[in-house]
Order: C-alpha cells, then sequence, then structure tokens
C-alpha cells in the first residue's frame, strides 16, 4: 500500500520541534544528525548539530522532518497543513492543547455543523495544524488499528 507523510523542514530548529511534536503526539523519533552522518567531514562546523532527517512514528501516522532548508531558503506559508483525524473527544482536546502551546489558535475547538469537533491553529513553529473528531464516524477510527 502506497502511504503519504508529512514531510516539514526547519531553518535549524528540526531537533527542538520534533521533540515538541513527540512530546504532544507520543510516538518513536528517529533522528539522524548531520555531524553523525557520512559527509561529516565536507560540512561547515555551524551545521554540525544541525538534523539531516528525523522520522515521529506512531501508530496512525509518520511525519517527518529536517533542516536542510533549499539554497532558495526557508519560506513558511498558509499553503500547507497538516491534518490530525482524532479517534476521540478526549485525544482531539489533548492533542489541540499541547501543539498550540506557544502558537496561535486560529479556530478553537467546536462543535460544526456537520456534526464533528474541529478547530486548527498554527503552531510555535509556524506549521498549520487542523484538527478533527467525527463522532459519526468513530467506528472508521477504530478499524485503522
Amino acid at each position: 500500500m502506497t502511504q503519504l507523510n508529512s514531510y516539514l523542514t526547519f531553518g535549524g530548529n528540526c531537533l527542538e520541534a520534533m521533540n515538541f511534536y513527540k512530546k504532544c503526539l507520543g510516538g518513536e523519533l528517529e533522528l539522524q544528525i548531520l555531524g553523525d552522518s557520512p559527509i561529516a567531514d565536507r560540512i561547515p562546523k555551524e551545521m554540525k548539530e544541525c538534523v539531516l532527517h528525523s522520522t515521529l512514528i506512531t501508530a496512525g501516522f509518520v511525519l517527518m522532518g529536517s533542516d536542510m532548508t533549499p539554497e532558495t531558503g526557508l519560506k513558511k506559508g498558509n499553503s500547507v497543513s497538516l491534518m490530525l483525524n482524532c479517534r476521540s473527544e478526549a485525544d482531539i482536546r489533548m492533542y489541540f492543547d499541547k501543539l498550540s502551546f506557544g502558537g496561535i489558535v486560529l479556530h478553537p475547538l467546536e462543535i460544526t455543523f456537520w456534526g464533528a469537533i474541529f478547530g486548527d491553529l498554527t503552531d510555535k513553529f509556524g506549521n498549520n495544524w487542523i484538527l478533527n473528531f467525527d463522532k459519526n464516524n468513530s467506528s472508521h477510527y477504530t478499524s485503522l488499528k
């Protein structure tokens, strides 16, 4: 089965961000630091602590990240969001509270006209998150275990 994963690019704070996401979302975090990589002897000293690649693996999704910005530089925008479909009302409230810490709540959690609990935020790293819990389709989430 083909799988789509989110990959975030940071400007030197990937380690901090991925540890934050692990604290918020759980899972196992795997990191490759540039200074520990096979190309360590070819990189400037100031880049040795940068994250070459990271992977946060949870039961429901994989989140990846890196400090390897393109030559054009890092440009954050509002055209990409991470969508987190939650399995319970308790989960959506917990994730929303943790991810919004130090960030900006764009729309607080509320019950929508379609019957779901929904909200969105920009976290302290400038990444956009959409959180959703649909009580009517909760059996769909439990069947994904």
